[in-house]
């Protein structure tokens, strides 16, 4: 009997490490008002990016990146109720992508001016991208900042960016962000 114990425990305690929270379901949301497209626009670039509800209830962030007038980027981003961390080490997307590298970006206060980044790779097919919090990188106006990666207790915004030096049309699909 002592034998099963240990083993028994162990799934016990894998089981409570894969609970995950969701930050946002596209398929459950009825709305993406909460959503914000910040281009390079703010800058003068020509870059433009939409985000929609595909047929399937998938969010989809398309567009294309120009590199007129210093351009060169498009960004989605949600600003959401402050969402604890303390006991996740990922942030876990899943997407369907066009081949592309993007950054997942956050934020741990509304008040901050820096983000957080990672970038990723989007294959063209669907995957779930699991993120160390703690590998997330601190970065102001695409510059790395000499601060700590990412140790905060909360996430207040979370959004995606795209930017690779390249006139380019981009799309990736979003299904879901959560944490775990």
């Amino acid at each position: 009997m002592r034998s099963f114990t240990i083993p028994i425990l162990l799934v016990l305690i894998f089981s409570m490490k894969i609970k995950a929270e969701t930050i946002y379901d596209f398929r459950s949301s009825k709305t993406l008002r909460d959503w914000q497209v910040v281009d390079d626009g703010v800058m003068g670039g020509r870059s433009r990016g939409f985000l929609k509800k595909n047929e399937d209830g998938h969010g989809q962030f398309s567009g294309f990146i120009s590199l007129e007038n210093y351009g060169g980027f498009s960004s989605v981003r949600l600003r959401t109720k402050s969402i604890s961390v303390n006991d996740y080490d990922y942030i876990v997307i899943k997407v369907l992508g066009d081949n592309k590298f993007y950054q997942l970006r956050i934020k741990s206060s509304p008040y901050d001016r820096h983000v957080y980044v990672k970038k990723f790779y989007a294959k063209n097919e669907w995957q779930e991208i699991a993120i160390p919090l703690n590998s997330m990188q601190p970065q102001f106006r695409g510059r790395r900042l000499r601060m700590r990666n990412f140790r905060g207790d909360s996430i207040t915004e979370v959004g995606m960016l795209v930017g690779n030096k390249v006139a380019e049309n981009f799309s990736i699909i979003i299904d879901s962000i959560k944490l775990r």
